[in-house]
């Protein structure tokens, strides 16, 4: 019933930039909170940046300065603007949404992921 995808991702210099997308569709009722989490193999799902409907926004203490997140409520999407990137910023990055349905009254969704590699 509800699907976000992700775009943006690929292959970068270190110090370069990247702007991350994710646009949410479906049968929503509602979108409350937003973010985005990173994965790299061997290491658990770590939270990168949330952002609440009223544009509160919170970040993980390696990114701050760094990325900053942004949704536009209209068009369901969420963002994540990555500059100064690094190659330990390597990882598979996942949206996520708690979102609000006519099934129930909100649970996490998921992305599949993007790719970002910082490397030269």
């Amino acid at each position: 019933q509800v699907q976000l995808v992700e775009s943006g991702g690929g292959l970068v210099q270190p110090g370069g930039s990247l702007r991350l997308s994710c646009a949410a569709s479906g049968s929503i009722f509602r979108i409350y909170d937003m973010g985005w989490y990173r994965q790299s193999p061997g290491n658990q799902r770590d939270l990168v940046a949330t952002i609440t409907s009223g544009g509160i926004t919170n970040y993980t203490d390696s990114v701050k300065g760094r990325f900053t997140i942004s949704r536009d409520n209209a068009k369901n999407t969420v963002y994540l603007q990555m500059n100064s990137l690094k190659p330990e910023d390597t990882s598979v990055y996942y949206c996520s949404a708690f979102v609000a349905t006519m099934y129930h009254y909100g649970m996490d969704y998921w992305g599949e992921g993007t790719l970002v590699t910082v490397s030269s």
